[in-house]
Order: C-alpha cells, then sequence, then structure tokens
C-alpha cells in the first residue's frame, strides 16, 4: 500500500456536487492498493499513520499524534499513486489492483484506521469522481509505502 498523508486545517471530499464527508482538523490520507498489498500491511500502515507525531505540543514541536491531537481522518483511495511514468507521458496503472482486490483492502484499512483512531474516519466513494478540497497545515506532506517498511 501506498500513501501520501496530508496534515491538514480541513478537508472535503464532494461527489456529484454533494459532500460526502468532511473533516477539520486531522489528517487526509490518500491510498493506493496493489495486488501485492496484505492484511499485515493494513495493520503495519494503520499503526504508524496512527502513530504519527505531526501535531504540535504546546512548545510548537510536533510531537503528538492525531489521538493526542484530537483530531480526525479523512481517507481517499487513489490509484494513481502506482503511475509508473517510466516509459512516455502517459503514465501507466500496471501495479494498482483491480477493484476485486482493491475494493476489500481498501475498506479494511478504513475499518482497521478507524479502529486505531477510536473513531470514525471520513471517506469518500471508491472509483468515484471525487473532488477533495484540503487546506494543507504547515504544510506537512508525508509518504508511506508498505514495501519500503525498513
Amino acid at each position: 500500500m501506498r500513501t501520501v498523508i496530508q496534515r491538514v486545517s480541513h478537508a472535503s471530499v464532494t461527489i456529484n456536487g454533494v459532500v460526502k464527508s468532511a473533516i477539520g482538523g486531522g489528517l487526509l490520507v490518500l491510498v493506493g492498493v496493489e495486488d501485492a498489498d496484505t492484511e499485515e500491511d493494513i495493520q503495519w500502515l494503520c499503526k504508524k499513520i496512527v502513530g504519527l507525531r505531526v501535531f504540535d505540543d504546546k512548545n510548537g514541536v510536533m510531537n503528538k499524534n492525531i489521538v493526542d491531537a484530537g483530531g480526525d481522518i479523512l481517507v481517499i483511495s487513489q490509484f494513481t499513486l502506482f503511475a509508473s511514468t517510466k516509459k512516455g507521458n502517459r503514465p501507466s496503472y500496471i501495479r494498482a489492483a483491480k477493484p476485486d482486490v482493491s475494493i476489500p483492502l481498501y475498506e479494511q484499512f478504513c475499518n482497521e484506521l478507524s479502529i486505531a483512531l477510536g473513531k470514525p474516519v471520513g471517506t469518500g466513494e471508491f472509483g468515484a469522481d471525487m473532488k477533495v478540497e484540503l487546506l494543507n497545515d504547515g504544510p506537512v506532506t508525508i509518504c508511506m509505502d508498505t514495501k519500503n517498511k525498513e
């Protein structure tokens, strides 16, 4: 699994003109799934995301995680995170898992992240044309790939 995690002041996802999910301060997590991903990847990634110390403490030092900060999480599926741009100018998405693999893993990821956070996470809609709005706070943007755990 591959993620782009952004600390946000607020974020929302709109589908067909209707806001599906919105959060105040917290994390926007874009997540891509590939065929090789497993439940172990989900567990590792959820633990890392919830444990990321990217929120300021009383001294203005990034020392708090999302739970300590009382923030929310919005998760958006994004197969384009597995784009290959090695040949030509049109990206290839051959590494991105097909829906029969990616949907159950995405849903499991969202469920596990909700459990780790201790409250529901907001989501988009898998495969929909989504309009994502955010105000990046910092900016703080972190990329994680479960294939680079070590």
